[in-house]
């Protein structure tokens, strides 16, 4: 006991972080020494400036107190935390998690004086409810608040949140982690909300700074080099970010927009290098007659520190005012999406009518015999059908591929209308344009066909259409009655043969 003692001591003296260490704010060990390390017998000068920073923030007085930290000491803690490895920063927030959250006993005390309160009048009550709402407040929100009021302050919370979030993701979290995480956001998303944000265009001309991140974060169709860079936000292209006052050169959100006739079916006609479409190849310029059609075909979040804040609803919005204005006559305006997670549910209902024939079947038996009669293969019926998907190889066989196209448009257009998760879509792509209030409007076979394309969905992409005369009524009828608004295309490929008991699961 003596040796991990002064083990302890000696690496919360001095700031020091060893692997047995790790989850020692949850321990018997942390809760019996970490206060005598913060008691008035501690001598102020033997602490580092993380250690005194904690303690200041453990201090009774530190609400009650507006000046209870001075600007230098908080920089130091930032550094020291950007600084740390992975272990010591999840130390780090588990310390804060946990001798920073809310003062349980305090919190029902005040409770308990807002009941009294009730018998004394409306200006008791009043002031009951103050102090309740006050010792709602963690100490460490005051500490964030802070922070962000420092050069670099936001980005250093949003990085923070970023590592909590993996911290989380990794099971390492407990309910003070998960607390410590819930207000953190809530702060993020009132100064990352749509008024503190600014939309900027990304041109050939932009720091190359810019231009390096907006490569790296694409998270859809991955940039190839600078010469498909310089493409994607070259004529005929539209490459936006949103930005914010307290970042700058840091992109927020990033939507990459084609400038077309129609609505494609293909990422192909998209990405592909611009000397391979004559069409758009023109590089002294742009003719507006050649833009009918605003194309959203990638949007990617930035910063992970920002994830579950909605900031994409507004990001459409904003860039669709924004190519209005540029082009009066557009009024088309669409995205050309992935179906991320379609073929791995596929495979899971494949495995579960092996597991259990008895439910209705995913596939006819006519589609079955044709697989193999197509394939060549001696195996039958739904394990040929699993391997045949799982290799992607299926599609260099014309004769194959065409046999393909009817059963999986048909799972697929079920797949995003009816697989629900708490009664709406399953799909995230499905769910966050639908929110929107775009109509889920055609299903494209062999829009995708790179790996990853094959991988995710089978090859297969969505058009989710924004018609902007519609987009309030369709996000309400969806966020209320969580309907799915597809068009007759979509309706027609979903009454195809009956799945049973597969579709329409609600998760």
């Amino acid at each position: 006991m003596f040796l991990r003692y002064h083990s302890w001591a000696y690496l919360m003296r001095y700031g020091h972080c060893h692997r047995f260490g790790q989850r020692r704010t949850q321990g018997v060990v942390m809760k019996r020494i970490y206060p005598r390390l913060c008691s008035s017998n501690t001598s102020e000068e033997a602490l580092d400036p993380t250690q005194k920073l904690l303690k200041t923030l453990l201090s009774p007085t530190a609400k009650t107190t507006k000046k209870w930290i001075s600007e230098v000491e908080v920089q130091k803690l930032c550094n020291y935390y950007r600084g740390s490895s992975s272990d010591q920063k999840l130390d780090f927030l588990q310390i804060l998690a946990s001798e920073g959250s809310l003062d349980h006993n305090s919190v029902l005390e005040a409770a308990k004086n807002l009941v009294v309160a009730q018998d004394k009048g409306e200006g008791a009550i009043i002031q009951a409810e103050n102090r309740l709402s006050q010792r709602l407040i963690p100490n460490y929100q005051e500490l964030f608040t802070f922070i962000s009021k420092l050069n670099g302050g936001v980005k250093f919370l949003v990085d923070l949140r970023a590592d909590l979030l993996d911290h989380l993701a990794d099971g390492k979290g407990d309910h003070n982690l998960k607390a410590l995480n819930n207000t953190l956001k809530e702060l993020l998303s009132h100064w990352f909300s749509a008024g503190f944000l600014q939309l900027e265009r990304v041109t050939w001309q932009s720091s190359c700074e810019m231009l390096e991140k907006v490569s790296a974060i694409e998270a859809v169709h991955p940039v190839r080099g600078w010469t498909d860079i310089k493409q994607r936000v070259g004529p005929y292209r539209r490459c936006f970010v949103f930005t914010h006052s307290s970042m700058p050169q840091e992109p927020v959100m990033v939507l990459h927009c084609a400038l077309m006739m129609d609505i494609p079916e293909s990422i192909q006609t998209i990405v592909q290098y611009q000397g391979r479409n004559p069409s758009y190849s023109v590089l002294d310029g742009e003719d507006s007659s050649q833009a009918n059609a605003g194309i959203f075909y990638s949007i990617s979040a930035a910063q992970k520190g920002l994830q579950g804040i909605d900031l994409g609803n507004y990001l459409i919005k904003s860039v669709v005012k924004e190519l209005r204005k540029e082009f009066r006559k557009m009024e088309v305006f669409s995205t050309l999406s992935p179906i991320p997670g379609f073929r791995s549910w596929l495979i899971a209902a494949i495995n579960q009518e092996i597991r259990d024939p008895s439910d209705k079947e995913l596939f006819t038996k006519e589609e079955l015999e044709e697989m193999k009669k197509t394939s060549g293969e001696d195996q039958q019926g739904l394990p040929l059908m699993k391997e045949i998907l799982l290799t992607n190889s299926w599609c260099l066989l014309p004769e194959l591929t065409a046999a393909l196209k009817q059963p999986l448009m048909r799972l697929c257009a079920r797949y995003l209308v009816s697989e629900k998760r708490r009664g709406y879509a399953l799909n995230p792509v499905a769910n966050f344009h639908l929110r929107n209030g775009a109509v889920l409007w055609r299903l494209n076979w062999m829009g995708d066909t790179s790996q990853r394309g094959l991988r995710a969905s089978c090859g297969m992409m969505a058009n989710y259409k924004y018609n902007l005369d519609q987009t309030s009524d369709n996000s309400k009828v969806y966020i209320e009655t969580k309907k799915v608004i597809a068009s007759s295309q979509v309706q027609l490929l979903v009454k195809g043969p009956s799945m049973g008991g597969k579709l329409g699961s609600k998760l």
